[in-house]
């Protein structure tokens, strides 16, 4: 395992990191879960990534119990909450970036978990109804409180952030590191064209999620759609419609094809082109199954069959990489 720069802070996380969305509290029991997390952490892991909404809760519930009984020293791993959709709740102050629900979210979190402080705590949707200058102050205020020690946004326009960063520089205040973008071989154009000149400018690093597309990356459509699988959940209908189309299935045999020359996993070959990009901080991995997070870590043995050729046949492939503006 490496470990990679996360922007311009100095803040270091591991390449692969782990995530529980859609898994702990809802599609896995806790002993599997338990079993994924030590795998994780034993492979190099220093990041576990979660959020107030991800089952209710019930997923920080989950790794809190883990990390508390693993006993594992603070400052060898780091973990995350994310505020914005709340836990379930209705009413308007149960959800959004506004000063109350930013407070007493970290709270929360912070029981759940069973930490004393959260290392990194994400916008986890830009908030329409909130002036950005309350968040901000919000989450400079809980640094200034040891609750978190850094914060991002997740799926934030490079708009967006530039406010954060504007707003927070008049005023002195802490700015926003790290940011939580989507990015994979069929969404590339935010991560690669929209936050480019922040990557230049302020900083920014990036935890990317979903680097398989939800499963369809590892080849597990190509013949056809497979059940029992995350795509295949209710509360994920919006992505299938978006990524599963023919088109899409199309593509991924022929990097299926690519990656049975390199005597690698489909899986491995999408891990390893997010890896390619400098300006990816860490890749979020997600399993229900040790074996698939072990295949999906074991990628790290292969970065060296990654050559240039090979990233020049990807994009013969996919036939979608993002044109840069001309100014």
């Amino acid at each position: 395992m490496e470990y990679r720069q996360t922007g311009k802070s100095g803040l270091y996380l591991s390449e692969f990191s782990f995530g529980s969305w859609i898994t702990f509290g809802n599609q896995i029991d806790e002993r599997l879960s338990e079993q994924l997390l030590h795998k994780a952490y034993d492979a190099g892991v220093n990041f576990f990534d979660n959020a107030e909404v991800y089952a209710h809760g019930k997923s920080e519930e989950v790794m809190g119990k883990i990390l508390k009984k693993a006993n594992w020293s603070r400052d060898s791993y780091l973990v995350s909450s994310k505020v914005f959709f709340g836990t379930g709740g209705k009413l308007p102050t149960q959800r959004g970036l506004n000063r109350k629900h930013v407070i007493e979210a970290c709270h929360a979190a912070l029981n759940r978990l069973q930490v004393d402080y959260l290392d990194l705590y994400f916008c986890h949707r830009p908030d329409k109804s909130t002036p950005i200058e309350e968040t901000v102050w919000s989450m400079h205020q809980l640094i200034m409180q040891g609750k978190i020690l850094y914060w991002g946004t997740s799926e934030w326009s490079a708009q967006e952030i530039m406010e954060a960063h504007r707003f927070a520089a008049q005023h002195h205040l802490i700015a926003p590191i790290v940011e939580q973008p989507q990015y994979n071989m069929v969404v590339r154009d935010k991560v690669e064209v929209e936050y480019s000149e922040i990557y230049k400018g302020v900083g920014l690093g990036t935890t990317i999620w979903s680097p398989l597309a939800s499963g369809i990356l590892t080849g597990k459509y190509n013949d056809g759609f497979a059940e029992n699988t995350r795509l295949g959940r209710e509360e994920l209908d919006w992505l299938k419609e978006r990524i599963y189309t023919e088109e899409i299935i199309g593509k991924v045999r022929k990097l299926s094809e690519l990656a049975k020359e390199l005597d690698i996993s489909t899986a491995q070959l999408a891990l390893l082109w997010c890896l390619n990009n400098q300006n990816v901080s860490t890749v979020l991995l997600g399993a229900s199954k040790v074996s698939q997070l072990e295949e999906n870590l074991n990628a790290l043995n292969y970065r060296d069959k990654i050559t240039d050729e090979i990233m020049n046949a990807i994009e013969g492939i996919l036939q979608n990489k993002p044109v840069l503006p001309s100014y």
